[in-house]
């Protein structure tokens, strides 16, 4: 190699570190895929959280592991050239689509594992080319089609599982063509029990057992029947059944694209790859300016169909550096593609081969490299002129910035050795990275080779902070010129071999912040020039004896920040650090316990102890375990009374047998590395739950024994049946014992939705594997549990023993409950006595004696002991500490105010209010109205609650006895022959004799009712509908604290009714038609006051007058409201006539319907202005005046209009006086009338209202009273 500068020696360094970074990872063609582990012919990628199969799969591989990733798409460039693949698992994705012909380039696939993941339908050809697959798995997806001819071509199968789906619908005859079909799984689907699936019946039917649990779903009447014991005759389809078939289901939009109008719209959606399930028929797709790096083989396949017009604007601005020459192979039609802005070094020869139809090609914005490789391209543009862009190259130097295009094909030349551009052009169509190669190496794609002679280059190898996870022996060969090599912050666990080998004047060694776990005697081997060494920050727990000791140049060596374990494995590092000169950084012991944090060369040599439990991975392994014979890769250690797992089982072993013994747990990775192990006996044991991942290592397992241990089958150990299940490695011998709903049934054949945690697990079983849960260490002490199910106790100060449970002396057990203080006796430790806090006895202060045996506690409360004292529990509506104050004195059954008064709380206390007629503080106290009376005549004045009665001298009358006796006749005076009824006086006037009548009553006997009382509840008076008229006037005086209740209702063809509504009037007319005619008053009148109610009927028309408001009328009716039972007559008798009728009027009336009153003959001539012209009993004639007028002829209005006064009134009791709370408007009618005399202004309407007092005692009350509204002129009383 000619001498170069420095500055191109550094850049060849580190274009040499980056190479030789992996290599050391891949060494070979068939090397491993990045993030996987690769052994022989297995590829191991499950678990790894990748979205894609990887690339890079070697050809050779037999099996491949995918599980447990976020694959969401396969294609069948993924597993092109895998034509050894024999076990492929894929299952634990997001699988949604099954592409046709996916697995013809795998012929020897013998086991497939699509289960979990989403798979909606299985492709008529998804299967083609794997004849040979014996086990095929698709349960747990969302399977609702199977295509005609789906599994056809299987004819080795011997195991399909479809359950937990979603498919109601089976073709016919879909199994006959696997003879050797023995499982199948059917179970929890969706199955729809009609005509087209009865030949599953029948099949089933002749294979008892082959698919066990498949039942119906529908129709609702056999939901829940088992398939085969279904007869054919009830596999019914009506004639509304429709044939059903399915198809896979169309591609639609990508989530994150719009489509429309066959237009994918891709934008600037931050996409990274192109999308998956793009639709058929488009016609132009844009991924612009996303970050899309690289282009799947197969991204545009399935395309060959679509419009002639179809754009790509799918490619500039993106990040894209490499791609394949079969990218667009089925873009036939394609005639535009922008690759315009992209990372684009070089294009692989062909690559524009299949777009027959394209037209316009953009690919400037580009880094082209513009060597040999290229030459290719100038010629393409040169003889199709279809680059519109301006593409330019970037490199060589000679070429910068020149039109590709324009460029003359012979400058397009390479440089170096024939074979390092074979390579070159060979894999340019595979994307891989084109780096330059170093002169004198050779790369095919990211590994490079014969690079021993540049060792001799290099004093300095800096591999620091990548992702290197091992390093295999020889990969140093030839470095002897390396002085320092750098390996800090990657991702070794373990150096194992001479992996330095080569490295003879190496002088420093950097390996800190790994994962290095343990340090092999030969690690070192052969670096007898290095000075320096550090392991500092890595998790190195142990070192095997003689490690340092070929390191005979060493002088510093940093082992700190190190988990060492301190046992018989590690005492000889102690002794070596107190010899040696050598600077270590006084490293310190991580465990036992006892040790943390002591520097391992101040340990003394008896402290470095080892009980037999501990595993050195760092040591060569024993033979065989101490306890078992070994012979050919088996070890048998069977009824060896064994607790736990053996130690020492060699990693070659073939055959472990572990029955019959009480192992009752097994350590997570208690078979890690028995990578051979191909038979596993755990039969007869004590194990009732595995952890998940316990078997990942056992990649040759064929044959596991688990029968005869008491397996408990909650979910926790559904892993295990869906692992027996996938692979049969169980014979079906193995049955769970617990919970109870899954006893006995077997773990191979129970479905996995039955393993399920209900409620809390016996601690027992928990705690065969986790023996802390059962504390079992006392005194307080700290348990401390291995993986294999033992455990040992961390005794507190003051005690010992294996559970803590010897106290040093007897008060270290604290034996004095409650507080109390132990006392030791002198001369005797192991006597002690107990001093008592208040409250407690006995001689360990364990007693609490009763304090309620003498307690205060009052109105029947509980008592509760307590320390030292006792707590009343109240009974309700009682508090306080002894429950003897009232907490609501108001409560039913606590009230204190009587008489029906009100209780209201103020504060803490409470106070009454009283009814009207009641006093005192608990208003228990009738007050004496008699005190104020009117009482007039010297009448008896007889108190009653809220009023009094006055009780009148003989021969006075009257509410008051205002009313004189009359005047005592003689025998011969005209009342002795009088007929006064109803309580009336007989007075004589003029000579004659006149009726007084009471109020209430009329007539000249007063026999004549005009006013009507009631008091109580429920009471009417019934009036006979021939003594009304068609104008009529009905006066109701009302008072009432209720919302609802009728008032007034009659009943005949047109009935009308005054009801109390929600506290208002209501006046319905013509309730038989709906809806009625209604009207309703503004005012309120559930007040409890005296309210009056009037119903006019005059000239068609309905009015309601409530306390003299405003009319409120119906308005003009279409007919004459009738107030006659059977006709509109009013004061007549119906007469049929014909198809109609007539009225026969009575004496004194005339007109169609009776209802003009006859003048009599003695009125002729008589004028009575505002009123009607009457005749009395004598037959004389007088004018009878309408309200408000009077005079001989009813022409003089009345004047006596009364004057409105508000005040306050007053009421003086004995030792109180009470005012009313508000001014109390009344009429004074103090003016005087215009008429004859005899006539006075007086009160014509009153209204009874509540009036409150409150008085100077603090107490208030209600009464009711008589106020004054209207006056008139009216007789004046006597």
């Amino acid at each position: 190699m000619p001498p170069t500068t420095p500055e191109k020696r550094a850049a060849l360094c580190r274009v040499w570190a980056l190479a030789f970074a992996l290599l050391v990872c891949a060494t070979s063609v068939n090397g491993c895929p990045h993030k996987c582990s690769c052994s022989g012919s297995h590829v191991d990628c499950q678990g790894l959280g990748l979205k894609t199969v990887p690339k890079g799969i070697p050809r050779n591989a037999e099996r491949l592991d995918l599980n447990k990733n976020n694959i969401t798409r396969i294609t069948k460039v993924d597993f092109s050239g895998l034509k050894n693949l024999r076990i492929l698992r894929l299952n634990r994705n997001k699988l949604q689509f099954l592409p046709e012909l996916l697995f013809q380039s795998n012929p020897k696939l013998g086991r497939l594992d699509l289960s979990e993941n989403q798979i909606q339908a299985v492709p008529r050809k998804a299967f083609r080319g794997i004849t040979g697959v014996k086990n095929l798995q698709l349960d747990s997806n969302h399977i609702s089609c199977i295509e005609d001819g789906a599994f056809r071509a299987l004819r080795d199968l011997e195991i399909l599982t479809l359950n937990n789906n979603n498919i109601t619908l089976i073709p016919l005859s879909s199994f006959n063509h696997m003879p050797k079909l023995r499982t199948l799984r059917l179970h929890s689907n969706n199955l729809h029990c009609d005509c087209q699936l009865s030949w599953l019946s029948d099949w089933l039917r002749a294979r008892r057992g082959l698919a066990p649990f498949t039942q119906c779903m529908a129709p609702a009447h056999m939901r829940g029947l088992n398939v085969p014991d279904v007869q054919k005759k009830d596999f019914v389809c009506n004639a509304q059944t429709e044939s059903r078939t399915c198809a896979p289901q169309v591609t639609v939009c990508p989530p994150s694209c719009s489509c429309n109008n066959n237009i994918v719209d891709c934008r600037r959606k931050g996409l990274t790859e192109i999308p998956v399930n793009l639709p058929e028929g488009i016609v132009e797709i844009d991924l612009s300016k996303n970050q899309i790096s690289d282009i799947a083989a197969d991204a545009f396949s399935g395309l060959p169909n679509v419009n002639g017009s179809l754009h790509f604007r799918l490619l500039n601005a993106n990040k894209i550096n490499c791609l394949r020459v079969n990218a667009f192979q089925d873009l036939q039609n394609l005639n535009l593609l922008s690759l315009y802005d992209n990372k684009l070094q070089t294009i692989s020869k062909g690559l524009f081969t299949p777009l027959r139809s394209i037209k316009t090609l953009h690919l400037a914005q580009n880094p082209f490299m513009c060597d040999c490789h290229l030459k290719w391209l100038a010629d393409y543009l040169f003889d199709n002129p279809i680059e519109t862009s301006g593409a330019r190259c970037s490199h060589p130097r000679r070429l910068a910035n020149k039109r590709i295009s324009q460029v003359k094909g012979k400058k397009f030349r390479c440089t170096g050795r024939e074979y390092f551009e074979d390579y070159r052009s060979r894999l340019s169509g595979e994307c891989f990275q084109d780096l330059v190669c170093p002169e004198k190496c050779r790369c095919e794609g990211t590994v490079m080779y014969n690079i021993t002679y540049m060792c001799k280059l290099f004093k300095k190898l800096n591999l620091s902070n990548n992702k290197l996870k091992d390093i295999r022996e020889g990969a140093f060969d030839g470095a002897g010129g390396v002085l320092e090599l750098l390996l800090t912050g990657n991702k070794l666990t373990a150096l194992q071999g001479r992996v330095f080998r080569g490295l003879s004047g190496l002088k420093t060694l950097m390996l800190r912040s790994n994962q290095i776990s343990c340090i092999d005697n030969s690690t070192f081997t052969g670096l007898s020039s290095v000075r320096l060494l550090s392991l500092y920050d890595n998790r190195i727990s142990s070192i095997a004896p003689g490690s340092f000791s070929t390191l005979h140049s060493l002088s510093t060596i940093n082992l700190l920040s190190n988990p060492y374990v301190c046992d018989c494995h590690l005492a000889w590092l102690g002794q070596w650090l107190k010899k040696t000169r050598v600077v270590s950084g006084n490293p310190r012991c991580q465990k036992p316990a006892f040790l943390k944090e002591i520097p391992i060369q101040d340990v003394a040599t008896p402290d470095f102890t080892c009980d037999g439990a501990e595993d050195n991975g760092c040591l060569p392994a024993s033979g065989c375990p101490d306890v078992c014979t070994c012979s050919d890769g088996v070890v048998r250690c069977s009824n060896r009374g064994l607790h736990s797992l053996p130690k020492g089982i060699p990693k070659d072993t073939t055959e472990l047998i572990l029955s019959y013994n009480q192992i009752r747990c097994i350590p997570v990775h208690a078979f890690d590395g028995l990578k051979s192990l191909r038979l596993l006996t755990l039969h007869g044991n004590d194990l009732s739950t595995i952890p998940e991942g316990a078997f990942n290592h056992l990649s040759s397992l064929s044959h596991l024994a688990l029968g005869a241990n008491p397996l408990y089958c909650n979910c926790d150990l559904r892993w295990l049946s869906q692992w027996v299940k996938a692979g049969f490695k169980e014979p079906g011998i193995a049955r769970c014992t617990g919970p109870p709903d899954m006893a006995d049934r077997l773990l191979l054949t129970t479905p996995l939705n039955r393993f399920q945690c209900k409620g809390p697990v016996d601690i027992n079983l928990m705690s065969k594997c986790a023996p802390c849960l059962s504390a079992p260490c006392q005194n307080n002490g700290t348990c401390v549990s291995s993986a294999a199910g033992s455990y040992h106790c961390t005794c507190p100060y003051g005690f010992k023993g294996q559970a803590c449970e010897i106290p040093i002396n007897a008060c270290i057990s604290f034996p004095c409950s409650n507080g109390g203080t132990c006392h030791i006796h002198p001369g005797h430790e192991d006597h002690f006595s107990c001093a008592c806090p208040p409250g407690f006895e006995g001689q360990h202060c364990e007693i609490n004696p009763d304090d309620c045996e003498d307690n205060d506690c009052e109105n029947n409360s509980t008592c509760i002991d307590g320390i030292n004292n006792y707590t009343c529990v109240c009974p309700p509506n009682y508090t306080g500490d002894l429950c003897d104050e009232v907490t609501d004195p108001c409560l039913p059954g606590f009230d204190p105010c009587q008489h029906d008064s009100k209780c209201l709380r103020v504060g803490r206390g409470y106070r009454c209010e009283c009814l009207p007629g009641y006093v005192g503080q608990h208003c228990e106290q009738d007050y004496n109205d008699c005190l104020e009376n009117k009482c007039q005549h010297g009448a008896e004045c007889v108190d009653a609650v809220n009023g009094y009665t006055c009780v009148c001298k003989e021969g006075f009358s009257g509410l008051f006895c205002e009313n004189p006796p009359p005047m005592i006749l003689l025998q011969t005076s005209p009342c002795d022959q009088s007929d006064c009824r109803n309580g009336a006086q007989c007075l004589v006037v003029a000579g004659e004799p006149i009726c007084r009548c009471m109020p209430g009553f009329y007539g000249s006997k007063c026999d004549k009712m005009a006013t009507v009382h009631f008091l109580g509840r429920d009471g009417y008076v019934e009036l006979p509908a021939a003594k009304l008229r068609p104008t009529a006037h009905i006066s109701l005086q009302v008072a009432t604290d209720k919302d609802n209740g009728i008032l007034l209702y009659k009943e005949d063809h047109d009935p009308l009714a005054i009801e109390l509504y929600q506290g208002h009037i209501r006046l319905i007319y013509d309730i038989a038609n709906y809806p009625p005619t209604t009207v309703y008053s503004v005012e309120s009148v559930n007040d409890g006051l005296f309210h009056t109610v009037e119903l006019l009927i005059q000239n068609h028309s309905l009015s309601l007058v409530v306390d003299n408001s405003t009319n409120k009328s119906l308005g003009k009716l279409a007919r004459q409201p009738s107030v006659d039972h059977n006709t509109q007559c009013s004061h007549g008798q119906c007469v049929p006539k014909g198809q109609s009728y007539s009225c026969q009027c009575n004496e004194g009336y005339q007109g169609q319907f009776c209802n003009r009153r006859q003048e009599p003959p003695a009125c002729r001539g008589v004028r009575c202005g505002r009123g009607e012209c009457r005749v009395s009993e004598r037959g004389e004639p007088f004018c009878h005046c309408q309200p408000g007028f009077t005079g001989p002829t009813c022409d003089t209005e009345i004047t006596c209009q009364g004057e409105m006064v508000r005040e306050q009134l007053k009421r003086h009791q004995p030792l109180r006086t009470c005012t009313s709370t508000s001014k109390i408007p009344r009429m004074d009618c103090s003016r005087s009338c215009q008429a004859s005399p005899g006539v006075c202004c007086s009160v014509t309407k009153t209204r009874r209202r509540k009036v409150v007092f409150r008085c100077t005692d603090g107490t208030s009350y209600s009464e009711e009273m008589e106020t004054a509204l209207e006056c008139g002129c009216s007789k004046c009383p006597l």
